[in-house]
């Protein structure tokens, strides 16, 4: 019997981009629709090849590995290299263009927020509903249930729409079915992304004994603490392809290298925004155009410990948002989270209302981060409900070393993590030698 749980080979995925949006059609408009369509393509048969290829992008190119029984791989690499791609394949969610992907054993996974989820069932119906695709029989699924509602922590919400539940909410469940119900091989992207510090304590608990039961395990994650943590064995994405296979703490040194060559302090670009699904309803309308960071004390000279900060983030709503919340994360390089700030109760400053243009500062009055490198997460969310949208290491940046205390010396890291204002007062109690 072999002993490998997934192999691939040459596997591709071609996208096709820009050019008119799909529609949903009725039968009827199909029929009425396919002449001319059948007409257009004899007509185009001659140029259709060219266009084709200067419209397409390959978001996978010619990727092959083999993962072994009982092996927890991280799969690591920056936005749009190629990683969700490849679970979706894995989890048969889309085909291939090119290559073939062999899997031995029962899948399960925990894509995206609410996948798999049919927004009128209950949580209830929709934990068997996932359990019967994996091809679970309903006395499997009823000796987990109560674990998984005790882990999703959903009891009084167990037989309401999931439609009505919020991202936090949808996102336990999701992770508690995918965990439970004992699929052979789990495929888990960035679900560490959404939900709170105790959430996602929980998660890297679950994720640590689904590993030690012998079940093989693909990770995709941009905490590189927790990769290092939960996987012996990572693989780097770029462009598409696998461009290191390795020990876990090699790969993820490799990548942060990789992002420190690249890194920069301010990025101008559009951002746009799906905040998923709330209450049933679509919400967008909102843009992040523009984040900076600001050293006001002395503009263009970067951040430094000790000095003044302004994280800007500027933004265009084409519809009113009430009790908005913006937060900022800091991380070091290894993705734990040193820092979370936020427009909320807590931090005693809210925002009413936000419509049209505007931007939001948050100023830090002495930088305590010592000398180095690190990530910056953005998060918005709407009426103060849980961070719906996070942009995870949207900006990467490197703190300058200062004289913060006057001593003439540089504060590294091997002097701490912070810096912190302080005094030091000394009595002898009168005695003099």
């Amino acid at each position: 019997m072999t002993d490998i749980a997934m192999r691939v080979e040459h596997l591709s995925k071609r996208y096709r981009i820009g050019g008119p949006q799909a529609r949903y059609q009725t039968l009827r408009d199909a029929l009425v629709d396919a002449w001319p369509r059948i007409s257009r393509v004899a007509r185009r048969k001659n140029n259709s090849s060219n266009s084709w290829q200067e419209n397409t992008i390959w978001a996978l190119k010619d990727v092959s590995f083999e993962v072994k029984q009982g092996e927890v791989v991280g799969i690591i690499g920056r936005n749009g290299a190629g990683k969700t791609t490849l679970l979706k394949i894995l989890s048969r969610i889309t085909e291939p263009t090119e290559g073939r992907a062999e899997i031995h054993g029962r899948v399960g996974s925990l894509l995206e927020v609410g996948t798999g989820f049919h927004p009128e069932l209950t949580g209830r119906e929709n934990i068997y509903l996932n359990g019967a695709i994996l091809g679970m029989r309903k006395h499997e699924i009823d000796k987990k249930f109560d674990e998984i509602v005790a882990f999703a922590e959903i009891e009084k919400f167990l037989d309401t729409p999931v439609k009505r539940y919020s991202s936090g909410m949808y996102v336990r469940l999701a992770f508690a079915v995918a965990a439970h119900l004992e699929p052979e091989i789990l495929l888990v992207d960035e679900v560490l992304a959404v939900g709170d510090a105790a959430f996602q304590k929980k998660c890297l608990g679950k994720m640590g004994d689904v590993a030690k039961e012998g079940r093989t395990v693909l990770f995709v994650s941009h905490n590189m603490g927790a990769v290092n943590a939960l996987c012996a064995k990572a693989m780097l994405f770029d462009g598409g392809r696998i461009i290191l296979i390795g020990d876990s703490p090699a790969i993820t040194s490799a990548y942060l290298a990789r992002q420190i060559s690249e890194g920069n302090a301010c990025i101008e670009r559009g951002y746009r925004v799906n905040l998923g699904v709330l209450n049933g309803q679509q919400i967008d309308g909102f843009e992040i155009t523009k984040i900076e960071l600001l050293n006001p004390k002395e503009p263009g000279s970067g951040a430094r410990t000790g000095d003044p900060l302004v994280v800007r983030i500027t933004y265009a709503a084409s519809r009113q948002f009430l009790s908005p919340a913006f937060m900022v994360s800091f991380k070091d390089l290894y993705g734990q989270e040193i820092i979370r700030l936020s427009t909320m109760p807590i931090s005693g400053y809210e925002i009413a209302s936000l419509y049209r243009q505007g931007c939001v500062d948050l100023l830090i009055e002495s930088l305590p981060l010592v000398a180095g490198r690190y990530y910056v997460d953005i998060g918005f969310a709407r009426e103060q409900i849980e961070f719906m949208l996070r942009f995870e290491s949207i900006l990467e940046f490197e703190v300058q070393a200062q004289d913060v205390y006057g001593s003439g010396l540089l504060l590294d890291r091997s002097r701490g993590l912070f810096v912190v204002k302080h005094k030091w007062d000394h009595k002898d109690n009168g005695q003099t030698r």
